[in-house]
């Protein structure tokens, strides 16, 4: 059935003609990474890096195309840039300011060429990030959302790990969003809004994309989906420092990021470097966490420091980053993750989820401590 569907949205593709060939955009060849599942199409549109913004209508124009064929429930397309082989790469900007408010209903400057900020009605845009893999960073973020929620506040989860998200499962939400005209609506589970590209495709899928679509589809679930009003957005980032963390502090005011780690060093090299990212882009750093702080026999209780204790405490003392809290290593945390069911939703009354509950408080309180001290933002190409 999808490959009937992706040729039926081929042929639809076929009428729509590239104002810069005056070919169809199949003939043209722009027509990248078609696929179709559950009646859900997703596409790009490769084309010249300068002439995005202009070519915005066209992409408005495929979208459409591709909604109006039998069976597609929803399309999604993104433009993505092509670099020629050997062609230089182009000067990055000078940093310029941009004043922006946390405010409701307040719009927020962007840089020169990247149009409006995204997520205007956001008061506080938080990246929880690590700077490697492994280190419970999802669980973490998944737990003080559902913290968040559980104390009264509006609050979205946005999975931006494009190649391995997480949150369906996390969330034991497997069902795909529902539409509003051209926007996906949020899926809600725990209190709180959530979306992530897992919601969109087969959870075997393997997202081969390159980085321009990876930060085109990261811009459509947050200014293509109905989030509404927020008092914050967590955001669960990919390890690592790359295209998604750019595209997070270019194109939302981000309020700060929180670092997670464990103890050990080489987990606490790479936090460094997430640290060094955000100040680059000058992104406040709200905060480190010790993940795995230590661990607890679910049989005796007995605790053992696996990964060592106390490494992220004292490495934000040393980089003059608050250190947020620890949280420890307990089968209860990944058996609920597993399950779908956050501790601090099942299991509220526990040790552990008063721990996510005290992270969550702290980080609310110095939100709101911290408004409008958030810098300038700075285009890094």
């Amino acid at each position: 059935m999808s490959d009937v569907l992706v040729a039926a949205v081929r042929a639809a593709l076929s009428k729509v003609q590239d104002p810069m060939s005056g070919r169809d955009l199949v003939a043209a060849g722009l027509v990248q990474g078609l696929t179709a599942r559950d009646g859900l199409v997703q596409f790009a549109l490769e084309v010249p890096r300068e002439r995005a913004r202009e070519l915005e209508p066209l992409r408005q124009a495929a979208e459409a195309a591709a909604s109006g064929v039998a069976g597609v429930l929803s399309a999604t397309c993104v433009l993505t840039a092509h670099r020629p082989a050997g062609a230089p790469a182009p000067a990055a900007p000078k940093p310029a300011a941009a004043p922006h408010s946390h405010g409701h209903g307040h719009s927020h400057a962007a840089p020169k060429g990247q149009g409006e900020m995204l997520l205007p009605d956001v008061k506080f845009i938080v990246a929880v990030a690590s700077g490697k893999g492994g280190v419970g960073k999802s669980t973490t973020a998944v737990n003080l959302a559902v913290a968040l929620a559980a104390q009264g506040l509006a609050v979205g989860l946005l999975d931006a790990d494009i190649y391995g998200p997480s949150l369906p499962q996390m969330l034991g939400a497997r069902e795909k969003p529902r539409t509003e005209g051209q926007k996906l609506i949020p899926i809600q589970r725990w209190g709180l809004q959530a979306m992530s590209i897992g919601f969109l495709v087969d959870p075997d899928t393997a997202m081969i994309w390159r980085g321009p679509m990876v930060m085109g589809a990261l811009e459509q679930m947050m200014g293509q989906v109905t989030w509404g009003k927020l008092d914050i957005m967590v955001v669960d980032m990919p390890p690592g420092t790359g295209d998604a963390q750019l595209t997070m502090s270019q194109r939302v005011p981000l309020a700060g990021a929180v670092i997670v780690s464990t103890p050990q060093d080489v987990a606490l090299i790479d936090a460094k470097r997430g640290v060094k990212m955000f100040e680059k882009v000058n992104v406040p750093v709200l905060g480190l966490i010790e993940n795995m702080s230590f661990f607890c026999c679910p049989k005796c209780g007995e605790r053992t420091e696996i990964f060592g204790h106390g490494g992220a405490r004292a490495e934000a003392g040393r980089m003059g980053v608050e250190f947020l809290g620890e949280l420890p290593l307990k089968l209860a945390i990944r058996e609920l993750a597993d399950a779908g069911t956050p501790i601090v939703a099942a299991r509220p009354e526990t040790e552990e989820a008063g721990h996510y509950r005290a992270i969550a408080a702290r980080l609310w309180a110095k939100l709101n401590g911290a408004v409008n001290k958030a810098g300038p933002r700075i285009m890094v190409e």
